[in-house]
């Protein structure tokens, strides 16, 4: 979905009771409703919001990152069901922080595309480096974490 008259013609379409799938070039779910939003004019974003929580399914971001156990590219994911507490964030603007520690998340299927790196980083599939680059958290906080992650894996095998 490149253009306005696209998004306009999707939305239109779910709201009609169509299921409608559609691509977009953004990394996580919070930037692909952004972006789904910011297509509109600013006086309509907050009707365009209300839309999208209402007829929004899930949301699945993609990336292929290059492996480092074995020649190829692991898909990293994350995944955002529409449930009713998210369809509030989508409504209230919230940010990806609010996703990453939503209760609902991990009992519904959801993965945020952190924690999906960090699983891959954990397994010898990607480098450190591959989640520092694709993070969608302030790096700062990404490399505390894979350095506390670090030292309970140093501790665990001793």
């Amino acid at each position: 979905m490149r253009d306005l008259e696209t998004i306009e013609a999707a939305i239109t379409a779910a709201e009609t009771g169509h299921l409608v799938f559609g691509t977009l070039h953004t990394t996580g779910a919070a930037k692909t409703i952004d972006r789904l939003t910011n297509a509109f004019p600013t006086n309509q974003q907050e009707m365009v919001r209300i839309q999208l929580s209402t007829v929004l399914q899930a949301v699945i971001s993609q990336l292929l990152i290059p492996r480092i156990d074995k020649p190829g590219r692991v898909a990293a994911f994350e995944i955002m069901i529409n449930t009713p507490s998210i369809a509030a964030l989508i409504r209230r603007q919230q940010k990806r922080s609010a996703f990453s520690r939503h209760p609902d998340r991990l009992e519904m299927g959801m993965m945020t595309l952190d924690a999906f790196l960090i699983e891959k980083y954990l397994q010898g599939m990607i480098a450190r480096e591959e989640v520092h680059q694709h993070t969608s958290q302030d790096p700062t906080t990404i490399m505390a974490k894979l350095q506390e992650l670090d030292l309970q894996t140093a501790v665990t095998k001793k």
